[in-house]
């Protein structure tokens, strides 16, 4: 059976506000543009997920927001700059068809950069900059089979091709 992992890091966020922590900072005007142009580009390739995990902090739940994909989102603290171990083991929780993990540089490219069998061709795919996009297929049966090296890279995406 395939299940569908999409990848996104978060939008680019404000650093205007000093004294903000970064569990506060919300996006800037690039961010919110590119959080919609990435959501837009989900609606019109049909990589709509079932099943959204984020990270818990604003400026993930404001590109989760802006990208207006109608599923079900859980906000966790666990995926707040998560390690791709840590990130790995919440998508084994994962019980969607079609998931969307939305977390932070640098566990997010770390773990793109792992559940891949090879490399998407894309210059910016090892730096994974905000918004990066990766959708990749698995052949399993449940999540809890997911790991490292298991999944076949379906498109990536960085947010300037799109605005």
């Amino acid at each position: 059976m395939t299940r569908r992992l999409i990848l996104i890091r978060h939008a680019k966020s404000d650093w205007s506000t000093p004294g903000l922590g970064d569990h506060q900072r919300p996006l800037n005007k690039r961010g919110r543009a590119s959080a919609k142009a990435i959501g837009d580009w989900l609606r019109q390739r049909d990589y709509l997920p079932d099943q959204i995990l984020s990270s818990s902090s604003t400026r993930t739940r404001e590109t989760c927001e802006r990208m207006k994909l109608n599923a079900p989102a859980v906000f966790l603290d666990e995926l707040y700059h998560a390690s791709a171990m840590a990130m790995l083991t919440e998508l084994q929780r994962a019980t969607g068809q079609a998931v969307l993990m939305l977390g932070h540089n640098p566990g997010i490219g770390d773990l793109a950069e792992r559940l891949v069998t090879k490399l998407p061709s894309h210059p910016r795919f090892l730096d994974y900059p905000t918004c990066a996009t990766l959708v990749a297929d698995f052949q399993i049966d449940s999540w809890e089979d997911a790991d490292f090296d298991m999944a076949e890279p379906i498109d990536f995406i960085v947010p300037r091709e799109l605005v």
